[in-house]
């Protein structure tokens, strides 16, 4: 008898699934579909079509599609290769809610006459049994502070993670409800276009991110007084810039598609602030804005992107900024201040900013300063700027900036995003891992 079978039906989004058609007829053609409801209601859909082996058996952990959304051999391209109806949707790509499971339906149409249609199911949560989730609002009795806190479950004390969005703003629940479903105390911070914050990151006070040090290392009183950043493009930035600012507070840096240098305000700017307020200043702090890329360069313009076809590559602007050595020095991240070891996930061609000369130019400074703790940068050739997690579509690589609302492109292609996901999330855990087990073994 036929069967679809889907092993695990219910588990973590990181945990790839196994799908398996039996039963069919030898050299039989069968097409595979998938179907996900994501963000607001938009179905995602994706579909291939296979040739079962001498027993009757299509297995995708084995098999390559003839045809489909995807190529190759690939046992999750059901799912990063699938696109919206209608072709183009918000980036949205987790639920409603954002720490929301997401079910997804998988249909095989069978080619042998006679063959009845099969059907399976399988759920990728985000929130692993026992996690709990605590919002703060920003409010007195938060300190002020914007996010989301995911606690592991039992105990503890457990080693602890402060994550940050990039310059789309808001609070990235989905990564902080990963990293506690893998046993770390999460706070999801947002500092601006989340509640009690403003809506762009213009003047964006540094202090705030101190505050918010203090109260993870006072509230959660993580396993070692271990906690580590993880942050997201312009969050990538922020982190390496907070580990040179807060070194004692700060134990290991993760990130993604990270700035080596200050950047201004650009496209996530208050345009309340005048027409040249992308390049005003993005930090502050002690009561001064820190130096950026933008000020006072002799090299830098904005011509490639504003009059760039569309989608534009906001990364050829920043390029031309970066011509001009001594305003990339003044604006440069003294990274060599960091007390703890580092991880670079960096993409070739990233379209949003110079990702992977980015990384280079901040292994090249900790190694000039002979940094005592290990210091990794994976550089993902073909990938673009949205690098996430396993297992989630990744063909949506133009979109809407969600401040701006220019039509841009993140870069890369579905296939090669699809294994930056894959892999970097498996570095970060393991880095994480050894990380929290150094930081104990060095606590007193």
């Amino acid at each position: 008898m036929a069967a679809l079978t889907i092993t695990p039906a219910d588990a973590l989004i990181d945990v790839p699934r196994h799908i398996v058609a039996s039963g069919l007829v030898p050299g039989e053609t069968v097409t595979l579909r998938s179907h996900t409801l994501r963000g607001p209601g938009v179905a995602w859909r994706a579909e291939a079509v296979f040739e079962a082996d001498a027993q009757g058996t299509v297995d995708l952990s084995r098999d390559a599609p003839r045809s489909g959304s995807y190529a190759g051999v690939s046992p999750m391209g059901l799912v990063w290769s699938q696109v919206p109806d209608g072709g183009q949707a918000p980036r949205a790509l987790f639920a409603s809610t954002p720490a929301a499971p997401l079910a997804t339906e998988v249909t095989l149409e069978r080619g042998a006459p006679g063959g009845a249609p099969l059907s399976g199911r399988f759920v990728q949560h985000l929130v692993g049994p026992g996690v709990v989730r605590r919002e703060l609002r920003g409010g007195v009795r938060d300190e002020g502070l914007s996010g989301t806190l995911f606690l592991p479950p039992g105990p503890g004390p457990h080693p602890a993670v402060l994550v940050l969005n990039g310059s789309g703003g808001g609070i990235n629940e989905p990564r902080a409800a990963l990293y506690a479903s893998h046993g770390y105390a999460a706070l999801a911070l947002g500092y601006f276009q989340s509640p009690g914050r403003p809506d762009h990151i213009s003047d964006t006070h540094l202090e705030y991110f101190e505050t918010a040090l203090a109260w993870l290392h006072r509230t959660v009183r993580p396993r070692g007084g271990f906690v580590a950043l993880s942050g997201q493009s312009r969050g990538g930035e922020l982190v390496l810039l907070l580990g040179t600012l807060f070194p004692e507070q700060v134990s290991a840096v993760i990130g993604y598609v990270p700035g080596a240098v200050v950047h201004s305000a650009q496209n996530a700017c208050n345009p309340a602030n005048g027409p040249d307020s992308r390049n005003g200043p993005a930090w502050i702090f002690r009561g001064q804005p820190l130096p950026h890329l933008w000020e006072n360069n002799r090299t830098a313009t904005w011509a490639p992107w504003d009059e760039g076809p569309e989608p534009r590559r906001h990364a050829n602007a920043l390029l031309t900024a970066l011509q001009d050595e001594e305003a990339v020095e003044r604006a440069r991240i003294r990274v060599e201040r960091i007390r703890g070891p580092v991880l670079l996930l960096t993409a070739e061609d990233d379209g949003s900013w110079p990702s992977s000369r980015y990384g280079r130019m901040v292994v090249e400074r900790l190694k000039a300063h002979a940094h005592p703790h290990p210091v990794t940068q994976y550089d993902y050739a073909g990938a673009g700027h949205s690098i996430l997690f396993p297992y989630l579509p990744t063909t949506q690589t133009v979109y809407a900036h969600p401040v701006s609302g220019r039509l841009s492109t993140g870069g890369g292609a579905p296939a090669p995003n699809a294994w930056a996901d894959e892999h970097s999330w498996r570095q970060v855990l393991s880095f994480l891992k050894q990380a929290a087990i150094e930081e104990s073994v060095l606590q007193p």
